[in-house]
């Protein structure tokens, strides 16, 4: 069985947005896209719960090799709403918070977030160069395919320290979409239906009341 991270960050849910949107459908064509992948997104959501409580009475048969993350109890997920930093340290709570803003248009923001985590965490002169590289190409010139909203200044103040990387040639960019992630989709997450279920106790069944 695929674990409940692997499932959380192939599939999308509902979200807001954070800064820029991508170009997306207009009007009657937009609302119709809305309700489909509220919809589809509830669908996945109930199998995806169903499973990560059944897999959590199986052990791995290949420790070290796979490791599975299970739905976390309701006290755990209300834990997030405390602070964004405790969604984003949680391995469920981020792979679900990545899924919300994906079904905004704006995930975008979270992997950003993400490969300037790895980025900072890279050793190799070589590899923190290609890097820098790769995160500038697909994040932060006029037109890249992840492009994130960020000043015209900081863009330029990136392209001139790319040419020598160092740690910090993101850290700018990286606080302002942490910024907008944390003010704008960290609220909005907190109030869906997604994370409102993740909330949610399982009533007692008939035998426990009846004990």
């Amino acid at each position: 069985m695929q674990s409940a991270v692997f499932l959380a960050l192939r599939h999308g849910g509902p979200t807001e947005l954070s800064g820029r949107r991508r170009s997306q459908p207009e009007g009657a064509d937009m609302g119709r896209m809305k309700r489909t992948i509220i919809k589809d997104w509830k669908t996945r959501l109930s199998y995806f719960l169903q499973n990560s409580s059944s897999s959590n009475k199986r052990k791995s048969k290949k420790a070290g090799k796979h490791r599975n993350y299970f739905r976390p109890s309701p006290e755990e997920a209300q834990l997030w709403s405390e602070a964004f930093d405790e969604l984003l340290a949680n391995k469920y709570g981020l792979a679900a918070f990545r899924a919300f803003l994906k079904s905004e248009f704006c995930e975008e923001n979270i992997e950003f977030w993400l490969a300037c985590e790895d980025f900072k965490k890279t050793k190799s002169p070589q590899k923190l160069t290609s890097k820098a590289k790769k995160i500038y190409n697909d994040f932060i010139e006029k037109e890249a395919p992840k492009e994130i909203n960020i000043d015209f200044q900081t863009k330029n103040m990136i392209a001139q320290n790319i040419q020598e990387a160092t740690h910090t040639c993101f850290s700018a960019a990286q606080k302002r979409v942490y910024s907008l992630m944390e003010n704008n989709s960290y609220p909005r997450f907190l109030e869906s239906e997604f994370y409102q279920e993740l909330c949610k106790k399982a009533p007692l069944s008939r035998a426990t009341q009846g004990t």
